[in-house]
């Protein structure tokens, strides 16, 4: 099986695997500004050689004309040697000119003039003289107008060379900047994504649902062993859990043999059956008889948290809530004797399991009696939202602080305000509350809502939405 390596391998091999599509950009970059170097290196120097070499040609058109002159006046030796000479550097100029400008056809009449003057010696005539001296001025003239177009011709290639290369160099720099940031999404998923796997398995474990995933096995090592680390501490929670339901179930059934034979003797002294109480006596035995209630009331509570901790699958069955609203209802007639109840249910039939859709209906209804301003109405609502059992039981009263209410549903978190009822409170009510709804794949939160100073709301999803 394929393995990624350690967490540094794969950073800085992910970084050189990025730069290597930009070092391939800064070559072609260099490679290209070589090319334009050299381009226009070249450029130059044609025109630099051009343009020179048509000055001397000018020059040497200039002299010869000159040359020719003087000697139709003076005709001797010398003057035919300076003649010769001048015709001479210009014939030389004009086939360095030609060499450098293709397929000039001015070339070839200046061949054809510079040939007329060779016979220089035999012209007589003045106008002749004349008329083969305008006409080299004007050879030399389309000469100059050849040099120009072929400077210009030039520069057109240079600046087509120069666009299309500058289309490449924008083309290649998208293409290979592209490639790079896919190989940085690339190297980066590597590493995210077995990072949001750790991410999940801690949620798992923060919210105690579902099984974790499966060890990863193309992931960084330093992310593997994190991942075995959370597996581990996976397995240690859940023996902790045992253990922690064990001592529960353990103490609660130990705690219920001294308990009755207390409860027993409190019952005996209550009824005089072991002699006549005296007043003192008396209140010693109702303080004892209060306790003694309390600590029973303790002991079922952590009876049923205990059970509910070890029920591991819910039953799914279709019941009437208004039913189990009414039957919870007349368990709690004689505390809510002096409230007013208002229930509204608004669905025929809600899936859940009954029993823990009771205890949580038990527990909140519990919840409002406790702490609900006394006098004020309680309200019950049932209704269903986008495929989701909603239940709501609010509650007139003292709102509860924003700071608080991320504790409300953890295990022994007892408010601080005294209950109604004039009862410690075990602080299980509401972590049973928010147990059951997990159990059916549900939550449980503080909502606000406009009739109501505190409102429980229960979301427990439908069949299609735990498939």
């Amino acid at each position: 099986m394929l393995r990624v390596g350690s967490l540094r391998q794969l950073t800085l091999g992910s970084f050189i695997l990025a730069l290597v599509p930009l070092i391939a950009l800064l070559w072609q970059s260099q490679s290209d500004l070589a090319k334009v170097s050299r381009m226009t290196t070249a450029e130059t120097r044609f025109v630099v050689t051009a343009v020179g070499i048509m000055q001397q040609l000018e020059g040497a058109a200039i002299d010869l004309e000159r040359t020719l002159r003087q000697y139709a006046i003076i005709q001797n030796t010398t003057v035919a040697d300076l003649t010769d000479n001048a015709i001479a550097q210009f014939a030389s100029a004009r086939q360095d000119l030609c060499d450098i400008i293709d397929n000039s056809e001015n070339c070839q009449q200046l061949v054809k003039q510079i040939e007329q003057l060779r016979n220089f010696r035999t012209i007589n005539d003045q106008l002749l003289l004349n008329a083969y001296l305008a006409s080299l001025s004007n050879g030399v003239i389309a000469m100059r107008k050849d040099v120009d177009a072929s400077i210009q011709a030039r520069l057109a290639i240079q600046r087509e060379d120069m666009t299309s290369m500058q289309a490449k160099q924008a083309w290649s720099t998208a293409m290979l900047v592209s490639v790079s940031l896919l190989l940085i999404l690339l190297g980066s998923q590597l590493i995210v994504k077995p990072v949001n796997k750790l991410k999940q398995i801690i949620q798992i474990l923060a919210h105690q649902r579902g099984e974790l995933p499966p060890l990863s096995t193309k992931a960084p090592f330093e992310l593997i062993g994190v991942e075995k680390d959370l597996h581990w501490l996976s397995e240690r929670l859940q023996q902790l859990e045992h253990i922690r339901t064990a001592l529960l179930r353990h103490a609660a059934h130990e705690l219920k043999t001294p308990l009755a034979s207390i409860k027993e003797g409190c019952s005996l002294l209550s009824e005089n059956v072991v002699g006549e109480l005296n007043p003192q006596q008396a209140e010693v035995l109702s303080l004892l008889s209060s306790s003694t209630q309390r600590l029973n009331t303790l002991v079922e509570k952590l009876l049923d948290y205990n059970l509910l901790l070890q029920q591991a699958e819910p039953k799914f069955t279709s019941i009437d809530p208004a039913e189990l609203v009414r039957d919870c209802v007349e368990d709690y007639a004689l505390a809510l004797q002096d409230r007013e109840v208002t229930v509204d249910v608004r669905v025929e039939s809600v899936s859940v399991d009954e029993e823990l859709y009771r205890r949580i209906l038990d527990n909140l209804v519990s919840n409002a009696v406790a702490h609900g301003a006394i006098g004020r109405p309680i309200s019950v609502n049932i209704y269903e939202q986008d495929g989701v059992a909603v239940l709501d039981v609010a509650n007139r009263g003292k709102k509860i602080p924003p700071e608080k209410v991320g504790k409300l549903f953890e295990p022994f978190t007892r408010g601080d305000d005294p209950r109604n009822d004039n009862v410690i409170g075990t602080g299980l009510g509401l972590s049973i509350v928010s147990d059951c709804a997990r159990l059916m794949c549900g939550d449980v939160a503080v909502v606000e809502v406009d009739y109501a100073d505190v409102c429980f709301r229960v979301s427990i999803p439908q069949k299609e939405k735990r498939k």
